[in-house]
C-alpha cells in the first residue's frame, strides 16, 4: 500500500469512528493491519482508543445507576455519557487530522489492549 492510501484509510477510520463508532477502528484493524507500519499503528490506538471509550461510557452509567439512589444519578446519567462521546468527537477529529498530515497519534488517557 502506498503512504498516501495508507493516510487516506487511516483518516478514514478515524473520522468513521465519528458517525459509525468503534466499527471503522475493529474492520479496519482486521483488514489492513498488515498493509504498512502506518496504516497498523493508526488502526490499532483508533481500536484501543474505541474499546477505551465504550468501557468508559459503561463504567460511568453503572456508577450512575448506582448514585441514582441518592439523586445526583439521574443528572449523571445525561452528563456522563454526553461528555464522553463529546471527547470521542473531538479526539476523533484531531486523530484524523494528524493522520491526514502523515503524522502518528496516540489519544489522551487511552489503554493498550491491542500492542
Amino acid at each position: 500500500m502506498s503512504p498516501d492510501d495508507e493516510k487516506l484509510w487511516a483518516t478514514l477510520i478515524h473520522a468513521g469512528s465519528i458517525f459509525f463508532g468503534g466499527w471503522p477502528a475493529l474492520i479496519g484493524y482486521l483488514v489492513l493491519k498488515d498493509r504498512g507500519p502506518f496504516i497498523n499503528a493508526h488502526t490499532k490506538t483508533a481500536l484501543n482508543f474505541q474499546i477505551t471509550a465504550l468501557l468508559a461510557v459503561i463504567a460511568s452509567t453503572i456508577v450512575s445507576l448506582i448514585l441514582m439512589l441518592v439523586v445526583i444519578g439521574f443528572f449523571l446519567i445525561v452528563i456522563l455519557p454526553s461528555a464522553i462521546a463529546i471527547a470521542m468527537i473531538v479526539l476523533s477529529i484531531i486523530a484524523a487530522i494528524a493522520a491526514n498530515k502523515g503524522e502518528f497519534y496516540k489519544y489522551p488517557l487511552t489503554y493498550e489492549f491491542i500492542k
